[in-house]
């Protein structure tokens, strides 16, 4: 682990290197204040225009034209191999919520590798946002305030437990486990609120959800600890 590095009392975006579409990216950094890149982000955030506040990562990736466009003070390298720069830079804010885009495009396994982040930092929020979807990792409770039609998928990352209502097929009783039962697929037939039992589970929704899913994140009640 290391210190924190960039602290907001306010969401604090998030870029990763898997370049997507560059209106979505736009829009967001329209929401924020503060941007923080992991690592071959700054240079997606400076093809449009924009600087992090802080880059984060092992640098192995982010150009030299655009590390040497960012004030020193601001480039932190964390050079261990064990983990991935969106693990690196997760741990590195402190915030209310973080938002995340560039982490679902690009490589499956970088898509599958920030799922395993989101599920090992269970006591941060945190949304990933693609081109088409959301992925949040559920706290203890959260009420999702969802139309009715609304896909909203479950994904455990391990055996995990709750109960629901709203959704058109409940999981109360059901063990959901990435091995076995998962919950894709399912869909809201009003807001939706979850109960879990143990951290583990992954929400997947539409990405015109995002507003509604930030909020109710930062309104739950708790976190899960880190894994």
């Amino acid at each position: 682990m290391n210190d924190i590095i960039v602290s907001a009392q306010e969401p604090i975006l998030l870029v990763g290197g898997a370049h997507g579409d560059n209106a979505q990216l736009l829009s967001l950094l329209d929401e924020v204040k503060t941007v923080v890149a992991a690592d071959s982000g700054a240079d997606w955030l400076r093809s449009v225009g924009r600087l992090p506040d802080a880059l984060i990562g092992d640098l192995d990736s982010v150009s030299a034209a655009t590390r040497a466009a960012i004030p020193s003070q601001s480039v932190h390298l964390i050079s261990e191999q064990d983990s991935t720069d969106f693990d690196k830079a997760l741990r590195s804010i402190s915030a209310p919520l973080i938002i995340g885009i560039g982490f679902l495009g690009g490589q499956v396994d970088h898509l599958l590798a920030a799922m395993t982040v989101l599920a090992r930092h269970s006591d941060r929020a945190v949304v990933l946002v693609g081109e088409k979807d959301v992925v949040a990792h559920l706290p203890p409770q959260i009420t999702l305030p969802v139309s009715p039609g609304t896909r909203v998928s479950l994904f455990p990352m391990r055996s995990v437990m709750g109960t629901s209502t709203g959704l058109h097929w409940p999981i109360d009783g059901l063990e959901l486990s990435p091995g076995a039962r998962v919950g894709t697929s399912n869909r809201a037939d009003g807001p939706v609120s979850l109960t879990v039992y143990g951290p583990g589970l992954l929400v997947i929704l539409p990405v015109s959800e995002r507003r509604g899913l930030e909020q109710a994140l930062m309104r739950s009640d708790g976190r899960w600890p880190a894994l």
